[in-house]
């Protein structure tokens, strides 16, 4: 944002160096990013002189040119070969003289000492456009007969100079956003640090309707996204350039001038923070503004010329026929002021920030208006902005006010109030300030004092101050304006260091997180806020159970995720779009969920979990000179949630395997525990949902209910247990089974048969193929079996192994191959 040095005076009397305005700025939390120093002439006229033509005659060598004398208030006249059509003697003009640099638009040239056929040549008698008055360049400028000879051009013509701050503003500083805004920051910390200043609000007391020729019937229909609405017709103005001092406050900070309407609306709105728009009043069917929305995917064509298609839930300016402006946002191609026009509609309003906000982002537009609509202006300053820019353009383009000012403002916004203590007030600044110093400060800044006692204070925070909501808000504005750099630093801090150990789910998190990166993996986190539709027609996760967002920023970010899949898709699919397709990627998170009966208050209404999130695609193994590349495999993801549960010290004897009962996935297994409580769903992500994404690849998921894994990881105690000194024997076993047998019912089965001597059961191959059935696969299992006290005999190991089978064959119909 950029502020004018010469626009601060107009409102402080101010006589300080700039650099140490930036520094007061900075200080207050208006951060200066950049200082320049502006003219309204671009150069400032810099070496141009007012000259007179002492003598003119045709050039002997040329039948364009002539040579002149010109007096420019020095002992000896110039010399100067021109080729103006209309120089002549006794005219004052303008002289640019040897070493003087001009402009023509960002090149730049000097004026040289020169022959020109044969003729020396001291200088330049210029044309208006080539030192930035005008677009002329017929002839050379001719000035009246009373212009001083030897006077500096910078003097004559009045250039301004100013000085340019450009403000970093941060988002909440709303009500910054103006130079009264800045003004009145500024003069508040001058004040709180003794010097005199006095801050002056601009004037509407001229403001008086002269007539009631032109008058237009305004109704709001949405109070909601449109509190306040004002409105006044002038007539009889005349659309032309703006004058001299007008187009330069403009320019300077950054603004092209448009006509002396749109100007004075613009000036206004850098004045006071307030957007205005100003209609023509020729195009306002009906002598009628309705301020409303429209039917969802009504087409509207804004002044970029660029059709755009309305939602329900844009706020429009209309007349009594049709759409005219994109409440706060943009104009309408026909809706804004001409040559021709000759009457005007000037509107002033406060809309609600969230429906400006999402219009904006909807239709990807920003303008200087959507800016500070969407931070929230002052609703308190509608109609004196719009009395304020009415004058201006009486003063600037004529007419006369001809209508009363339609104020419509059914619900008036309060002021907000809020207790701040003494005690907080010195605690947290760090040193005692005097009482009455503290009520200055807030008093400069606008902030009524409701009532006082020896505890504290009751404040009134005016409503465009949108960053004050807490005590410790007023507190800092306190510190900012008294002075961060008044507070003494203590040669000696006096504190009590209390180690805290981090809690054990957040070592634990590093402990797996750290193993997952140990295996190639890299950590994602993305947003919990996602679009609701996404959970169409799941069926573990339904979109009755989303959590909503009652204003979300975009419909993208409506509701609140219940599972980690979708951000990791679209992570995935962010990647493979950049040519990175071989992922292995895990995410800790919290998901959340709505229970549709539960009652409003009761906390089991809503429910948030955290979870792990692992996904795997496109290769496990990348091609190399003495490894074929692999892809990933059901496998892997396996492996992988085998190796977190164990490094959990789950035991797999407490876990109970089952096909997932999740559509999300095409197939895959569930883990639970022996008491059914749901730990862990993975699996191949359903091609339908990949589609979603405009995924084609193979994407395999698993999701950990970490909250429920470490409760059952906190009941494992770790027992000393002497390593074996008897070996250990593994048998193998291929088993016939019907497909939808799963490994987990077969390790479930071994465990249950042998508790003492089966120390690990593994699978090691799976095979299915035409000569065992459509449905049938073989598992190749690997048993280990180890004695603590003696070596295991044959006769022992037989019988563990016969008594496996049996069981086998007799609860899973298996058979021996």
């Amino acid at each position: 944002m950029q502020i004018s040095y010469n626009w601060l005076k107009k409102y402080l009397n101010l006589h300080i160096e700039t650099q140490k305005v930036s520094e007061i700025l900075t200080a207050i939390g208006l951060e200066v990013g950049g200082i320049e120093e502006v003219e309204s002439v671009k150069g400032g006229l810099k070496g141009l002189v007012i000259g007179e033509v002492l003598s003119c005659k045709k050039h002997p060598n040329a039948d364009k040119l002539s040579l002149t004398t010109v007096n420019i208030g020095e002992p000896n006249a110039l010399s100067i070969v021109c080729g103006a059509p209309n120089v002549a003697a006794g005219q004052k003009v303008v002289v640019a003289t040897v070493g003087t640099v001009l402009y023509d638009g960002n090149e730049s040239f000097t004026i040289k000492k020169g022959k020109i056929r044969g003729e020396e040549s001291w200088g330049m008698i210029c044309a208006e456009d080539e030192i930035g008055l005008g677009s002329s360049h017929e002839g050379i400028m001719v000035l009246p007969a009373e212009a001083e000879v030897g006077m500096p051009a910078k003097d004559y013509f009045k250039v301004e100079t100013d000085i340019v701050f450009e403000i970093d503003l941060t988002p909440n500083r709303a009500d910054a956003a103006s130079h009264y805004g800045v003004a009145r920051d500024l003069a508040a910390y001058l004040k709180a640090n003794g010097e005199e200043v006095k801050l002056t609000a601009p004037s509407v007391d001229n403001f008086a309707v002269d007539n009631r020729d032109f008058v237009v019937d305004v109704k709001v229909e949405n109070t909601e996204a449109c509190p306040r609405y004002a409105g006044v017709c002038i007539s009889g103005v005349e659309v032309k350039e703006s004058p001299d001092w007008l187009r330069n406050k403009l320019s300077a900070i950054g603004l092209s001038p448009i006509n002396n309407i749109v100007d004075a609306t613009n000036y206004v709105l850098h004045e006071l923070g307030q957007p205005l728009h100003a209609f023509d009043g020729d195009d306002i069917t009906g002598n009628s503004v309705i301020v409303k929305t429209l039917p969802n995917k009504s087409k509207f064509t804004t002044l970029d010329e660029v059709e755009r298609e309305l939602s329900d839930q844009d706020l429009m300016i209309c007349n009594a026929e049709e759409g005219m402006c994109i409440a706060g946002v943009f104009g309408g191609i026909n809706s804004g002021v001409k040559a021709s026009t000759k009457k005007i509609f000037l509107e002033s309003a406060y809309f609600n920030p969230v429906f400006v906000r999402k219009t904006a982002k909807r239709h990807t537009l920003s303008t200087d208006a959507s800016f500070r609509f969407e931070r929230g202006v002052d609703p308190n300053i509608t109609v004196f902005a719009l009395k304020r820019a009415a004058l201006l353009i009486q003063e600037v383009a004529g007419g006369s006010i001809s209508s009363d000012v339609v104020d419509i403002y059914p619900s008036p916004i309060k002021n907000f109030e809020l207790n701040v203590t003494w005690k907080n007030i010195h605690r947290l600044i760090g040193k005692q300030l005097e009482q009455q110093s503290i009520k200055d400060i807030l008093l400069a800044l606008e902030m009524k004092i409701i009532r006082e006692d020896e505890n504290g204070m009751l404040l009134s925070v005016p409503p465009y101050r949108v960053d004050v909501q807490r005590e410790v808000d007023v507190i800092e504005d306190i510190l900012r304006i008294y002075g961060y750099n008044n507070i003494e630093i203590p040669s000696q801090v006096h504190s009590t260091l209390v180690y805290s150990d981090k809690p054990d789910n957040h070592k634990v998190k590093n402990i797996i997180a750290d193993m997952l990166v140990a295996q190639g993996f890299n950590e994602i986190m993305c947003n919990s806020l996602t679009k609701p539709s996404y959970y169409d027609n799941l069926e573990k996760f339904p979109t009755d159970k989303v959590v909503k967002l009652f204003n979300p920023l975009s419909t993208d970010l409506g509701g609140m995720r219940q599972s980690l899949v979708m951000g990791g898709l679209e992570s995935i699919v962010h990647n493979i779009n950049r040519k990175n397709s071989d992922l292995k990627i895990f995410e800790f998170g919290n998901c959340y969920a709505l229970n549709p009966n539960g009652q409003k208050g009761d906390l089991n209404k809503y429910t948030e979990e955290q979870r792990l999130g692992i996904f795997l695609t496109g290769h496990m193994i990348a091609a190399n000179w003495n490894t074929p590349e692999r892809e990933v495999s059901f496998a892997d993801l396996r492996a992988v949630v085998e190796q977190v549960l164990t490094r959990l010290n789950i035991p797999q004897g407490m876990l109970v395997e089952s096909p997932v009962d999740n559509n999300i996935f095409l197939e895959g297994l569930s883990i639970a525990s022996r008491n059914k409580i749901q730990l862990v769903d993975f699996g191949i992500v359903n091609p339908s949902i990949g589609k979603n994404f405009g995924l084609k690849e193979t994407v395999y998921f698993a999701e950990l209910n970490w909250d429920k894994l470490l409760i059952l990881a906190g009941k494992q105690k770790l027992i000393y247990k002497e390593i074996s000194k008897y070996p250990e024997v593994s048998r193998d076993l291929a088993l016939l089974v019907d497909k939808k047998i799963t490994f987990g019912q077969i390790r479930e089965i071994a465990e249950k048969t042998e508790r003492k001597l089966l120390r690990k059961v593994s699978l090691f191959d799976i095979y299915q193929g035409e000569k065992l059935g459509a449905d049938k696969k073989s598992y190749a299992v690997n048993f280990i079996l180890q004695d603590e006290n003696k070596t295991l005999t044959d006769k022992q190991i037989d019988k563990i192994m016969n008594n496996l089978i049996r069981n086998f064959q007799k609860q899973l119909d298996a058979q021996l191959r």
